[in-house]
Parts: structure tokens; sequence; C-alpha cells
């Protein structure tokens, strides 16, 4: 679906949020304690700024008891097959944001990965699945990563463990050329990157992947992933803890610069690896 055509869908769904709760004879305010949102994010739905979550959908239907409908409907709009179902909100997101800081404590963001070292995290994940289906996850993955070479591309600062540079995904050549494609989207200053060292110890929210986003005209959105799960969180209370968390990893990482003489360094070092095999 283009974007114009989503971004009018989007209109409808809130125009008709609108209206059925004019109908229930509710304000904003009132809807949103029913199901458990702000009453200004309500109206951010009804004017399509912001999407909502598939749970907060399925509690408009029981509260205005409209049959399914807006389920049905965001189904149709943020459903996106190419995505776990978990993770299609989020896709979507990254679209919309001006701003997206990430903290990866193992491995390299989808958002930065190359072909090859996609294909090996894929084929690790699901040894059994046909090469088909990996080559297609592949392509839906790399096709994220477009919006890093838009012009109107989002400020992205990610915040790196150094475990990612050390964990051989798919073998040194696959390494090396996963480190090399980082390390060229910082000298061409379309990405900021920091390598939190293994010296630097402990950090909070120890072992989970940490997303923000930013929007021009939408509170903040937060996203933590496990395994074959995720969470989207808009809480803003919770945004805001989040947002301490990655504050903290980030002044305990190493700079800028320093972080990218590591990655080159790592490269190097699969290189030689690399040759000697």
């Amino acid at each position: 679906m283009a974007n114009a055509s989503r971004q009018a869908a989007w209109e409808y769904w809130g125009a008709e949020l609108k209206r059925r709760r004019e109908v229930a004879g509710l304000t904003q305010e009132a809807l949103g304690r029913l199901v458990f949102v702000s009453g200004g994010y309500i109206g951010q739905f009804e004017q399509a700024i912001r999407k909502p979550q598939l749970d907060v959908a399925l509690r408009i239907d029981e509260v205005l008891q409209t049959d399914g409908f807006f389920e049905r409907t965001w189904r149709k709009l943020i459903d996106d097959k190419r995505y776990p179902d978990y993770f299609a909100a989020v896709a979507e997101l990254e679209r919309l944001a001006t701003k997206i800081c990430e903290f990866a404590p193992m491995i390299v963001p989808g958002l930065l990965q190359t072909a090859p070292y996609t294909r090996a995290v894929m084929r690790a994940g699901d040894p059994f699945a046909a090469d088909e289906q990996i080559d297609e996850a592949v392509r839906n993955r790399l096709d994220r990563a477009v919006i890093l070479k838009d012009a109107t591309r989002p400020v992205y600062w990610a915040v790196l463990h150094e475990a990612t540079l050390r964990v051989p995904v798919g073998g040194p050549s696959v390494m090396a050329e996963q480190l090399e494609h980082i390390a060229q989207l910082v000298r061409e200053h379309k990405i900021l990157v920091q390598v939190f060292p293994f010296a630097a110890g402990p950090y909070p929210s120890m072992g989970k992947m940490l997303r923000l986003l930013e929007f021009d005209d939408a509170p903040p959105t937060a996203y933590t992933e496990g395994v074959h799960s995720g969470n989207l969180l808009d809480d803003p209370a919770v945004v805001k803890h989040v947002q301490a968390d990655y504050d903290l990893v980030r002044a305990a990482a190493l700079s800028p610069e320093a972080s990218l003489a590591l990655i080159e360094s790592a490269v190097e070092d699969y290189k030689r690896c690399t040759s000697t095999t």
C-alpha cells in the first residue's frame, strides 16, 4: 500500500473512531480511561497522528461494541506479513520516525545488517527453513534499511555492545564485510555508532535490546525484544525509564571516534583470519 493511500486509510480509521465515540456519548478522556490510554492518545488516533497497538484496537471494539471493526481494519493496515506479528507495527513506525536510537547487546541491529550477516542470523534461528524462505526474510530485512539512504533519513544513533563485534556470525569474511559496512556508514556521516566495551561491565536492562523512536508530531515510543516476542511501549513514564537506561549505556560507551577505531580494528582482525584459512 503506498504511503499516501495508507495515510488516507488511517485517517478514515481515526474519523470512524471519532464518530463511533461520539455516538457512544464518550469524550476522548472517557474512552481513554476505558481502554487504558490517555485522552490525548485517543485524539492522536482520531487525527491519524499516531497508530494504535493491536491490544488498544481490541479494547476499543469491546468498549464501543463495534463487532471487531477496529481490529479488522488495524490488521489490514498494519499487520504486514513480511514481518513477525510482534514486529509489524515497529516496521511501520521506523518509516515515520525522525530519530532512532538503539542498543544492541549481541546481534547487529537489523537496519545495519548486510545480506550475508542477515542470512547467517536467519539460518541459525531456523536451520530447517527452505532457502526460499530465508531469502525472502533477508530481502524484507534489507528493505527496512532503505530509510537510512533517503535524503530525509532519520537521525540514527546506535550503541553496540562489544559482543556484537566479537561473536563471529557467519564466519570471519561475513563479519569483516558487516563491520566494514557499519564503519562506512559512520564515515559517510549517515549514522552515529558507539561501542559499549566489555571492560565497562554490566549495563542497565542486561541482555535486552532497546530501541527508541521519536517523531515530529507524536510522543516517543520504546521497543524491546525477546525470544520470538516484542514489546512496543508508549506509556510516557515507561518510555522515560527506557530513555534513562539508554542514556546510562551511552554514557559508559566509548566515544564515537574510539568506537570507529575499534570497529575498524575488528575488521582487520577478521580479514587476517580469512587470509589464514
